[in-house]
């Protein structure tokens, strides 16, 4: 067992219906870009699915970050909230809708993910503009 969280999946996409008497996930809309005429644009709704795996029992925080690397805007956050594990063998799905979330220029943006101020995963995603 590793000491330190596994993402087992960062999905982005429009809903997750989770079934009540499954508890499976369902993903739907899955996509892993954005384009847009103009800029700034605004992005109406989307869910960033997390699946974890190795954390230890109790509380963890949740934070994720997203920015234009060598900017001179920080990076802004756009998740933080805590949730809870029953402990290290279980899986922790987290579904995180996201609403409104102004991408002010083009770019390949990165995404940070940090549950207890510890790096799980650092990404890209990128935003483009088309004609």
């Amino acid at each position: 067992m590793s000491t330190k969280p596994q993402i087992l999946a960062w999905i982005t996409c429009d809903s997750v219906y989770v079934d009540p008497a499954t508890g499976k996930h369902t993903l739907l809309g899955i996509f892993s870009n954005l384009r847009a005429k103009e800029f700034p644009v605004v992005h109406p709704r989307m869910i960033w699915f997390l699946s974890f795996s190795d954390l230890t029992a109790g509380k963890h925080d949740l934070k994720i970050t997203i920015g234009i690397p060598m900017s001179d805007e920080p990076p802004r956050t756009i998740i933080e909230k805590e949730f809870e594990s029953p402990g290290p063998h279980h899986r922790i799905n987290l579904i995180n809708d996201i609403q409104r979330l102004k991408f002010e220029v083009a770019g390949n943006y990165s995404i940070l993910i940090e549950i207890d101020e510890q790096v799980v995963l650092a990404s890209t995603f990128p935003i483009t503009k088309i004609s």
